[in-house]
């Protein structure tokens, strides 16, 4: 879908409490609806797959998933693909062309053990999910988190790599959600604020914020993220049985509060700066708004802090 700018503008300009209102909405009745066909599959299947490129809000939107599927009477469990990471090997691990850990292959991912996982919760067991530290780079042994499906369960596996073949054809009833910023805004025509645009700035504001990378860190990553989407991540999006929009277009108003400090600490030296400033160019049309009108709930309080949620 695109959107004109000046629309979007206009409305924040008379009423931005009702636009984000209605923003929101938007992106609430897609959960819903998500939640309404994940009961309807329950007798075919307990597992949900939810996937989408890096800054997508698939955390997020997992969780709001779950809630709505809780107010139906069914328990949902989030399970993060994460945890599933082998230990890294330096010697035999998967590397990118310049020779660095691929962190966004899927070769990471302990695929034996996780295929296995579903086998069991599928017919009634008991599994251990694992804990991966990312600070050592190993899994943590002896930590684990038991987890059994009742009648009325729901496993959410969330990760970019869970609508791999790898996973899907083994497990083809297992509902495939796809995650992303999906709308544009556009300008005469022309597309001045991308999917991509918005993932981008996300990432930048919460790994600057909450994950302890500042700005120039990140942008240095994006090339093999954006490489690794290309390569494991988008070309499974038509095997999605959901598709979930997670652009809210009045987002602009409320990241450009963050985005002068990233500027001012990005030196035009740094690798991809003027992919960063591409991705911002037209954010100077945006009002700001009074954060506070963004709901508590909000798939961008994930990226911006706040959130009712843990993360």
């Amino acid at each position: 879908m695109r959107v004109e700018l000046s629309e979007v503008v206009r409305n924040l300009k008379d009423n931005p409490a009702a636009f984000v209102a209605e923003c929101e909405a938007r992106y609430a009745a897609q959960v819903d609806a998500a939640a309404k066909q994940i009961i309807y599959n329950i007798d075919h299947n307990h597992i949900v797959l939810v996937s989408g490129p890096s800054g997508s809000s698939k955390t997020t939107t997992s969780k709001r998933i779950a809630a709505a599927l809780n107010r139906l009477c069914v328990t949902a469990h989030i399970v993060s693909m994460d945890n599933y990471y082998k230990t890294i090997d330096p010697k035999d691990c998967p590397r990118t062309p310049e020779g660095e850990i691929d962190y966004e292959s899927p070769d990471c991912l302990d695929t034996e053990l996780l295929n296995h996982h579903f086998d069991v919760l599928e017919e009634g067991g008991e599994i251990l999910i694992p804990h991966f530290n990312f600070t050592f780079q190993r899994r943590e042994e002896g930590r684990v988190t038991p987890m059994r499906l009742g009648r009325n369960d729901i496993a959410i596996f969330e990760g970019i790599h869970a609508l791999n073949p790898i996973f899907t054809s083994a497990h083809p009833n297992a509902l495939k959600l796809f995650v992303s910023p999906e709308t544009a805004l556009c300008d005469g025509g022309e597309d001045v604020i991308t999917g991509a645009d918005l993932r981008l700035v996300r990432r930048l504001i919460r790994d600057d914020f909450f994950r302890g990378a500042d700005p120039a860190f990140t942008l240095g990553l994006w090339d093999n993220i954006r490489r690794g989407e290309a390569l494991h991540i988008l070309p499974y999006r038509p095997s999605a049985d959901i598709v979930i929009d997670t652009a809210l277009p009045y987002e602009p108003a409320a990241l450009i509060h963050f985005t002068g400090h990233l500027l001012g600490r990005v030196p035009e030296t740094t690798k991809n700066f003027g992919l960063l400033q591409d991705a911002l160019r037209a954010f100077p049309a945006f009002p700001p708004i009074d954060l506070d009108l963004v709901p508590r709930d909000s798939l961008l309080r994930e990226f911006i802090g706040g959130s009712v949620f843990e993360y």
